[in-house]
């Protein structure tokens, strides 16, 4: 998720004390704004009280995500999490002192987000830790699941779906944007002596790790990225499929993750357009393309479910 500021450097005063959940709801608004990503341009489609919402699950998801990412020389990302639990722990029960679990509390409570969905995104992080290496796509699906899928049930919540297979939508969806970065950053991934995918794959196509880690692109390389590509565009007709069969008043709440999922399917389009070559300068879509895209989404949203 990139960059993020460690919970050691947070602010948990306000002006004249303890931070107000005015005070904790724009720092998790800045930081999603900050951020430039592909969220961002979906959630400003969002009516207010759904958009602080994301901004803080966002802010939440991008957080813990730096403590292990962009842990500094001589930090203890273990603690930090052990941190993170403790502070969620409070978000539902106690007093949080984080700016993002102050928001977080509020939001969690008011739209019933089981707590159970943040302790699986932060067991899933946790996982990059100690593990480098998949052996087999059923291995890596519970990384996604617990990083990505988890995420988008999250969302539901905020989105104020009613069906039960809204579910389905949200785990397809979240484990095809993970691929999908999964494939984006294989170069910066490696750089950090991870390669997430499955060493399975790795074998069936003739391509060793130590390739990958050396940023080798090859015709076995192609042909490993084809195949990957496509097991994404899977994981996006099954949420595609999944949102089709949902009650008019479900697929328009989902208006948002629609506008995600045309973000991110057009980034998957660009990582095969350029031949898979996302060894060079990292495949994205300039602001006024991700523009573009929601409006369009939107748009077409609008005009469907009048």
């Amino acid at each position: 998720m990139g960059p993020g500021i460690s919970p050691c450097s947070m602010p948990t005063l306000g002006n004249d004390g303890p931070m107000t959940l005015a005070e904790a709801q724009a720092y998790c608004t800045a930081v999603t704004k900050r951020s430039g990503s592909n969220f961002y341009y979906s959630f400003l489609f969002l009516p207010r009280a759904r958009r602080e919402a994301m901004d803080t699950i966002y802010a939440f998801c991008r957080e813990v995500d730096s403590v292990v990412d962009d842990a500094p020389p001589g930090s203890d990302p273990h603690e930090q999490l052990r941190q993170w639990r403790a502070e969620l722990a409070a978000a539902y029960h106690g007093i949080p002192t984080y700016p993002v679990t102050i928001s977080l509390g509020k939001h969690a409570r008011r739209l019933e987000i089981p707590q159970e969905y943040f302790e699986d995104l932060i067991s899933g992080v946790e996982m990059d830790l100690t593990i480098t290496r998949y052996r087999t796509f059923e291995d890596l699906y519970r990384y996604c699941y617990r990083v990505a899928s988890v995420v988008g049930l999250i969302c539901l919540k905020i989105f104020g779906t009613h069906s039960s297979h809204a579910s389905d939508y949200a785990v397809n969806l979240g484990l095809a944007f993970q691929l999908t970065n999964i494939l984006r950053d294989l170069a910066t991934d490696a750089d950090r002596g991870r390669i997430y995918l499955p060493q399975e794959d790795l074998a069936r196509f003739g391509y060793r790790e130590e390739e990958l880690l050396r940023r080798t692109y090859s015709p076995a390389f192609i042909a490993l990225m084809r195949f990957e590509c496509a097991r994404a565009r899977e994981f996006y007709q099954k949420a595609r499929q999944a949102v089709e069969a949902l009650p008019a008043a479900d697929r328009r709440a989902l208006t948002v993750a629609e506008i995600m999922r045309g973000l991110y399917e057009r980034i998957l389009r660009r990582i095969e357009e350029s031949n898979y070559r996302v060894f060079g300068p990292r495949i994205s879509l300039t602001p006024p393309y991700r523009l573009a895209i929601a409006a369009g989404v939107w748009l077409r949203s609008l005009l469907s479910y009048k």
